[in-house]
């Protein structure tokens, strides 16, 4: 169990509020029943003084030899472990009681008569504790004496720790007991917020009509589930106007920039525009240019994100195609001074749409190249592991800074605008590719250090569930 978890908190705390329970009940009945026990021994021990103050009252004298045989015969202190003590006033002792035979205590260590009526609790030197009880004889009695029972607490706390010590074992039984309740119970509790876990982890952009489970309970996950209901449709509303308006623009923009484009190809044919017109018009149209490509890709973008641009799915061979296009591709890169190298050990196959996986790798290959300067290599391989298709395109280029990593494939996002704007780049081409994988069920990744180069990685699921022996 994850101990970060919800689940394992609850149990945890319920286990700790529980144990702090039973300890403290544990505690207080055990202090409750120790003092119940003094309490009681003590009344015990007050109404054996009183028989043997009886008896002493009978006996009418002392000192008198008759008395420690009466006590001894009555009470025989020594074999019932109890300790009998009779005192005069000025605190002559006329009888006192031997060492009990079971030696719970020693006699000689109770302190003197306390000169009052009363229970008092005494330790020994081998720490036990002993309840002793004072009474004193009625004043119409033939004489005044003090009388002194007592009794060790040994036996009693010895019963009262091992009845202890079995309600401790039942108290871990119901502990344990309870936890594998609670466990069930809150397991079953959660059971609504794992289905919307997972239902959540399935939805993405390209799925916001789906609605999370709603379990009517009633209670607060019910609440939850409907208000992220209302959340994804709100976010749904919110995507579906981005890419209307993507879709828009790009169209709308599309016609008067052909149109400009058309218009500035005428005028630069002309033989009567001097060289420096000439000069801004092809400047111009350069700008053109790039703003149609932006368009296009825009558009391209908008229609990947609609679902609407992979509806030609055909099982072909992946690596025949990069090593296709890496050949073409060769022309751009020796422009530069750069190498492009092709592995593609065996044919691996995949379902999808040809024109635009070709695309993917057009575009990094292309990206590649930009950031790689004269005389870099750049390699591309396609291999099956798994069951994934996995294409690398590595450069020795300027490399991407750790910063900007999480950012290289959101929409116009560039490292160094300038030097992007330079190189002809508008920031959409990984954007392009992010949203190409992922209509193909799958994923790209990239691992860059500035200044050392860059890996591109792209991994799609094989045709047919097919497995590689890699």
């Amino acid at each position: 169990m994850n101990p970060r978890s919800l689940r394992f908190r609850l149990v945890s705390w319920y286990a700790l509020w529980l144990g702090a329970v039973f300890a403290v009940a544990g505690v207080l009945l055990y202090l409750g029943l120790r003092h119940y026990l003094e309490l009681n021994l003590a009344a015990t021990e007050t109404r054996r003084a009183e028989r043997i103050a009886l008896l002493v009252m009978r006996v009418e004298a002392a000192p008198d030899p008759n008395l420690a045989a009466a006590v001894t015969a009555d009470f025989a202190p020594e074999a019932s472990g109890r300790f009998v003590r009779i005192a005069k006033m000025d605190g002559t002792v006329l009888y006192a009681s031997g060492r009990p035979l079971d030696h719970s205590f020693d006699p000689a260590q109770i302190s003197p008569p306390p000169g009052r009526p009363g229970s008092r609790k005494e330790r020994m030197a081998d720490g036990g504790e002993v309840i002793i009880s004072t009474i004193l004889t009625p004043e119409n009695a033939p004489g005044r004496y003090f009388v002194e029972t007592g009794e060790s607490l040994t036996a009693a706390l010895g019963e009262l720790r091992r009845l202890f010590v079995l309600l401790a074992l039942a108290a871990v039984a119901v502990v344990v007991v309870a936890l594998g309740g609670v466990v069930f119970l809150v397991k079953r509790a959660l059971l609504p917020v794992e289905q919307i876990a997972r239902t959540a982890e399935g939805i993405t952009s390209r799925n916001l009509s789906e609605r999370l489970p709603v379990p009517p309970t009633g209670d607060e996950f019910e609440h939850l589930s409907r208000t992220l209901n209302w959340m994804i449709i709100r976010l749904e509303a919110a995507f579906q106007h981005n890419r209307r308006f993507l879709a828009d623009a790009s169209h709308e923009l599309r016609t008067p920039l052909t149109v400009l484009r058309s218009e500035m190809e005428i005028m630069i044919r002309r033989d009567s525009l001097d060289p420096a017109t000439r000069e801004i018009v092809g400047n111009l149209l350069e700008e053109v240019e790039r703003l149609v490509q932006i368009v296009e890709t825009l558009f391209a973008l908008s229609r990947f994100e609609a679902g609407q641009a992979h509806a030609e799915h055909a099982r072909f061979d992946f690596a025949q195609l990069a090593a296709a296009t890496a050949e073409q591709m060769c022309l751009l890169a020796e422009d530069k001074g750069q190498t492009i190298s092709c592995e593609t050990p065996a044919p691996v196959w995949v379902e999808g749409d040809r024109a635009r996986l070709k695309q993917v790798i057009v575009n990094l290959l292309d990206n590649a190249i930009k950031y790689t300067p004269t005389g870099g290599a750049v390699k591309l391989s396609v291999t099956a592991v798994g069951t994934e298709a996995v294409c690398d395109v590595v450069d020795n280029g300027i490399g991407i800074p750790a910063a900007a990593i999480p950012h290289v494939f959101d929409r116009f996002f560039r490292v160094d605008a300038a030097r992007s704007r330079d190189l002809g780049g508008a920031g959409i081409g990984l954007s392009i590719v992010k949203v190409i994988c992922a209509a193909h069920d799958g994923q790209v990744e990239v691992e860059s250090e500035a200044g050392r180069g860059s890996r591109f990685r792209v991994r799609l699921p094989l045709a047919g569930g097919e497995k590689s022996s890699v």
